[in-house]
């Protein structure tokens, strides 16, 4: 079973790579966080067909990996995920100072509004429910790099 999981995610990490080279010239860069590979692909092919140079994380501590070495314009991320968090990432983000003005999407399929309130004090810029429509998604990352501009 490990090898299966880290076959699919070098795989997707592989595929994502492969996307981040053919996105447009200097477009903004959107990291991806969500454990669900299905999740993670959607995401990504939406927003790469929509200009945006996409890398993911398949949980919250490749996350922080990954912002150690990249600003990201914008991150979509999961609450619910093994090991840290998307709560415990968003409050990193902000505390950091290279990323505490990041957009950050909280997705969740917790839609209740204490779930809600949770995501906006941990530092959300946003907050959308699982199941969603990817066109609602990318209106969104547009909307909000677009304020942040």
């Amino acid at each position: 079973m490990l090898a299966t999981i880290a076959d699919e995610n070098r795989a997707a990490a592989e595929s994502f790579r492969a996307i981040d080279t053919f996105a447009s010239t200097d477009p903004a860069t959107v990291l991806v966080v969500d454990d669900d590979p299905d999740i993670r692909q959607l995401i990504g092919l939406k927003l790469w067909h929509a200009g945006y140079s996409v890398v993911i994380a398949d949980n919250g501590d490749r996350a922080l990996e990954a912002l150690r070495d990249r600003t990201p314009d914008l991150v979509v991320l999961d609450v619910m995920m093994p090991g840290t968090d998307g709560l415990e990432v968003c409050r990193r983000l902000r505390e950091d100072p290279r990323t505490a003005d990041v957009p950050v999407i909280m997705m969740t399929a917790k839609a209740h509004s204490i779930f809600v309130l949770e995501g906006y004090e941990a530092g959300a810029t946003s907050y959308m429910t699982k199941p969603f429509s990817p066109r609602e998604l990318v209106a969104e990352v547009e909307s909000l790099l677009t304020k942040a501009s």
